[in-house]
């Protein structure tokens, strides 16, 4: 580097030479671009993604699509999300220019008691995702007091009735399909089982199918693909289909559930599931360079998001970027917006860990979008599968501060804070992009980001997803990718403590984003998905 980087007229010293790193991934990755003049859907699992591709092809809306691909993924990517999971999804009606989100985020359940999750010590935390103080037994985190009320069939369904058009069993068909077949066993079915199989072994239910002989699911090399098999939840799915949302919360699936938590001496009853409602309300919206950005509201990453687009108003980035300018400007306002969020909302620093998040985006050829966050929390959630139905169930309690009197304290009936960062914007009245991620409190710097290099650099959504990223939502560090160029990596370094954190297959550093766009210009609609992640794929409606 010589005597130093000049950037935006400052000169920056010479970088120190780092401790040789190791490199644990020595490639560049290109994931394919969809195009069509379709439809398109873009998730973190190609065949839910083909399900929903299916519809669009077959002449449902974007809704439909989005609503099939969610169900499908619960038998093809259970450890990231499913029919114990909740989420948040944002729908755009082009006829109307109009964006509307289906709530139906996390709720503790109503004999939720701040007694029963004792903290054990000083200086003792938790080692997932949330550096909370420990709780006995860890029973925030996993087994049957970590349930909050499932609401995601009561969300899907919702979104399917107020804004779908086809059937709610129809939805349901490919994933009983998926499940019947059961889940390939390659070898990234193999590391998300090894990688988790001291936590799955705790509950009989959950080794039953995660562990089938006691560990986990290999497939010998050159062998045919072996498959897990799924048969519990594929028979409830069938009777999903048959009797509608409501009787997972009011009859035979509810019945079941209730009786299988309250077998495991856990706090979700009956009363939980049948007051469990899902509610359609207005998004949180925001102008940023002439685009309006609408988010979800509430105890989402939606207000985080929101403060620092407004943090990043003012700023004019240089051209041909994204350059250095452009990276210290979002550390700058993705630092302040944690600060914030940290104080006034109750969430900590994060460990470097997996999540069972999921994000998928539809358009479709009237240019209705979707953009749907649904999850487990952790990843497989709770660990625990429920016996009779095959349900794994989510560990949403761990969203919650354990400590008490904090804005995020446990307390019976009540919303934690979450991560959740769907979004959908549009220009002029017409559909731009839907975008969003997994990866705990790493999805809201990713789509950040994502969102400036379409808005500010105008860069090809195929670009803006292989740019590489930094993320600046733990503590004072910022993580850098490597493969930004030393010009920027010296020049954050000279404002922050910088950390070169790799962007991997496993773990996930980065989040996984994902995104469908409409260029106004030719007419045409283009999908991508997480560059790194091997099951992940977009796919237009003729290619499925």
């Amino acid at each position: 580097m010589g005597d130093g980087d000049m950037i935006a007229g400052r000169l920056y010293p010479p970088r120190a030479a780092p401790p040789h790193m190791h490199r644990v991934q020595n490639w560049h990755v290109r994931k394919p671009l969809a195009v069509s003049r379709g439809g398109i859907v873009a998730t973190q699992n190609r065949l839910a993604g083909e399900a929903g591709a299916r519809v669009l092809a077959a002449g449902g809306n974007a809704v439909d699509a989005a609503v099939t691909t969610a169900f499908a993924l619960a038998a093809v990517e259970p450890w990231n999300s499913g029919l114990g999971g909740v989420g948040f999804l944002l729908c755009y009606a082009a006829a109307e220019d109009r964006v509307r989100v289906v709530d139906f985020g996390p709720v503790s359940p109503g004999r939720c008691d701040p007694a029963d999750y004792p903290l054990v010590g000083e200086g003792k935390t938790t080692r997932d995702l949330f550096t909370w103080p420990s709780v006995k037994d860890d029973r925030n985190v996993h087994g049957p007091f970590s349930f909050a009320v499932p609401s995601e069939v009561e969300g899907l369904g919702l979104a399917l009735e107020q804004f779908g058009t086809i059937p709610f069993a129809d939805a349901l068909a490919p994933a009983i399909t998926l499940a019947d077949e059961g889940i390939a066993a390659d070898w990234f079915l193999t590391l998300k089982v090894a990688t988790n199989a001291r936590e799955l072994a705790r509950y009989p239910g959950t080794r039953e199918v995660w562990l089938p002989g006691g560990y986990p699911p290999v497939t010998a090399p050159g062998a045919p693909l072996g498959r897990l098999k799924l048969t519990r939840l594929a028979g409830t799915l069938r009777r999903l289909a048959a009797a509608g949302r409501r009787d997972f919360y009011e009859g035979e699936i509810a019945a079941g559930i209730a009786a299988d938590v309250k077998a495991l001496g856990g706090i979700l009853d009956a009363g939980d599931l049948r007051r469990c409602r899902a509610r359609v309300v207005d998004p949180l919206v925001t102008e940023y360079r002439g685009a309006a950005i609408a988010l979800a509201p509430g105890l989402t990453a939606g207000p985080s998001m929101k403060r620092a687009l407004q943090g990043l108003r003012h700023d004019r980035f240089g051209r041909d970027g994204p350059h250095a300018d452009a990276f210290l400007a979002y550390a700058r306002v993705l630092r302040d917006a944690y600060a914030d969020r940290l104080a006034s909302m109750g969430e900590t620093t994060a460990e470097h860990a997996a999540t069972s998040t999921t994000h998928l985006n539809v358009i479709d050829r009237h240019g209705n979008m979707v953009a749907l966050t649904q999850t487990l929390l952790s990843v497989f959630g709770s660990k625990v599968v429920l016996p009779s139905s095959g349900i794994l169930m989510n560990n949403g309690i761990m969203w919650f501060d354990p400590r008490p009197q904090s804005p995020n304290s446990i307390a019976p009936g009540k919303r934690p804070l979450t991560n959740m960062c769907p979004v959908i914007a549009t220009r002029e009245g017409r559909p731009w992009f839907a975008l969003g991620a997994s990866g705990g409190r790493k999805i809201f710097p990713a789509v950040l980001q994502i969102l400036s290099f379409l808005a500010d650099h105008e860069m090809l959504l195929e670009d803006a997803f292989h740019q590489p990223r930094i993320d600046a939502s733990g503590g004072d560090t910022v993580s850098v990718d490597p493969q930004l160029p030393g010009v920027i990596r010296t020049a954050l370094a000279a404002e922050y403590p910088v950390e070169p954190v790799e962007f991997l297959v496993y773990p996930t550093n980065y989040a996984c984003p994902s995104a469908v766009l409409h260029d106004a210009a030719s007419g045409e609609n283009f999908g991508v998905a997480d560059v790194m992640s091997p099951w992940s794929g977009a796919v237009a409606e003729g290619d499925a």
